[in-house]
């Protein structure tokens, strides 16, 4: 079983993106809030994707420099990343820094997410 750590959602969003992981593939799922949360995950536990929202619920800081960081630390720079937002603009950044394609909380039920994901999960349940 594959595991995927949400950083940065509020808890209707990660309820929505949990679910829908959980419904098209067969994934455990952590959460952290913020940098601090997110580092104390990784070293618990590894896992094979990781979501960043754009802007941390908790702070709305900006979830751009979660992803340089992850990008620039040879511990965690090979997981795969991939940024939450609604603006393509920020996800051509993310990925101009290494990340995946993401997607954003608009998109989340459309098959092209499901399509994105798999990519990086495998096969979905669905």
């Amino acid at each position: 079983m594959k595991t995927v750590l949400d950083v940065g959602n509020c808890n209707p969003d990660h309820a929505a993106i949990a679910a829908m992981l959980k419904r098209q593939f067969q994934v455990e799922i952590l959460r952290a809030d913020q940098q601090s949360d997110m580092l104390k995950c990784l070293e618990d536990q590894p896992v094979d994707l990781i979501l960043i929202n754009r802007k941390l619920d908790i702070d709305y800081s900006d979830g751009i420099e979660i992803l340089r960081y992850l990008k620039t630390d040879s511990n965690y720079a090979s997981i795969p990343v991939m940024l939450i937002t609604n603006y393509p603009e920020h996800q051509q950044q993310a990925m101009a820094m290494g990340a995946e394609l993401g997607f954003g909380k608009l998109e989340l039920n459309k098959p092209e997410t499901t399509q994105k994901l798999a990519k990086v999960l495998g096969t979905s349940a669905a």
